[in-house]
């Protein structure tokens, strides 16, 4: 059975302020990089575990996916899926998580 993503308050700003970010230079590339962000979630749908694990976490339900130069990451849930956060690549995910539970 699929598994239904769900975005978190702050995922879905993370993509908001990621949007803003490449908008400033292309407004095409910032729709493009929402589109694949949108449908890589839309793809852990039939295939939950199709992420790795975040390294920085020893935890096998939190997961993530490179789209571009971000990191999609997410947690299995027992009936869903939820994307927690879209971060840079290069940024420190414990850094980039503070205030949120991964």
């Amino acid at each position: 059975m699929d598994e239904v993503v769900h975005w978190s308050p702050e995922a879905r700003e993370d993509l908001e302020l990621i949007a803003e970010f490449i908008a400033r230079d292309s407004e095409y590339y910032a729709r493009q990089v929402v589109r694949e962000m949108l449908a890589a979630a839309r793809s852990l749908e039939p295939f939950p575990r199709k992420g790795r694990k975040v390294p920085e976490f020893e935890e096998s339900s939190l997961r993530e996916l490179p789209v571009y130069s971000y990191r999609l990451i997410y947690r299995i849930q027992s009936d869903f899926l939820l994307v927690v956060a879209v971060v840079h690549g290069r940024r420190l995910l414990p850094h980039a998580l503070d205030g949120r539970e991964p």
